[in-house]
């Protein structure tokens, strides 16, 4: 098996270390991730400048991959398009340092660069653990994989996009995974007025998470119960039941 593996925190990032190591367990890999953290860039792409991109090391002379000066669907597309010698048969895309639950997942590059591969028609996982100073990666890219080798081995489970989330309490002990679709519901926007050290104004942005809805089962609800989340997603983000009502509409002809 040939998989692509990449993130949003960067090539050097641990979460990126201790998935490829985990991966390698089921097939050849190849790392194209960001030089630099990318979190919160969403689908963004690299068109108007040339994109860079070249093989980084260790400090023992160990290839890491390629780090590429672009978003983390830049690394997916140049990879499949260019670097990889044959199409992946896997995209996976983390570990994120923080979970992609909820409408976070609109704005996460982690989630977008799995995306991206689910546009080449690859089965493509997105992989996040709740944020903590200490966090176990290594523990977390276990569960990852295990939960990665169930869905390749379920029938139509393949050229699909998943997101999976990893509590911190899931680290603990046995979890039960759970499949949930993602919670819609708005963060509470909240922006904290500063002053620089010229007198100028700036804000930093400090949203608050939802409180998950009590009366559906959903990603951020079951997160919260220390379960790890499973969420097919798709990126075709036409409404069709307002699109068969639409087309009874009589809108008529248009002129300028």
């Amino acid at each position: 098996m040939k998989i692509l593996l990449t993130n949003d925190d960067g090539i050097y990032a641990p979460g990126l270390a201790a998935l490829e190591q985990q991966l390698r367990l089921l097939g050849d890999v190849t790392v194209v991730a960001p030089l630099t953290e990318q979190s919160g860039v969403g689908h963004s792409i690299t068109y108007l400048k040339p994109l860079m991109a070249r093989e980084v090391y260790d400090t023992e002379n160990r290839r890491r991959g390629w780090a590429v000066e672009g978003s983390p669907a830049d690394c997916v597309k140049l990879a499949i398009c260019a670097l990889m010698e044959e199409k992946p048969d896997l995209v996976v895309s983390g570990i994120n340092s923080g979970m992609n639950a909820g409408i976070n997942v609109l704005y996460s590059g982690t989630v977008a660069a799995a995306i991206e591969g689910a546009f080449f028609g690859v089965t493509s996982v997105a992989v996040s653990l709740e944020f903590h100073e200490a966090a176990r990666y290594d523990i977390a890219a276990e569960l990852a994989v295990g939960v990665i080798e169930q869905i390749l081995a379920q029938k139509n489970a393949t050229q699909h996009l998943y997101n999976l989330n990893i509590p911190s309490a899931a680290l603990d002990g046995p979890a039960e995974v759970k499949i949930v679709p993602m919670a819609t519901a708005p963060w509470g926007e909240d922006f904290q007025k500063k002053i620089d050290p010229r007198g100028r104004p700036y804000f930093w942005a400090n949203g608050l998470q939802p409180d998950p809805p009590t009366h559906e089962e959903t990603d951020l609800r079951a997160l919260r119960a220390g379960h790890i989340t499973l969420t097919p997603l798709n990126f075709d983000m036409t409404l069709r039941s307002k699109l068969e009502e639409m087309k009874k509409w009589d809108l008529g002809k248009v002129k300028c």
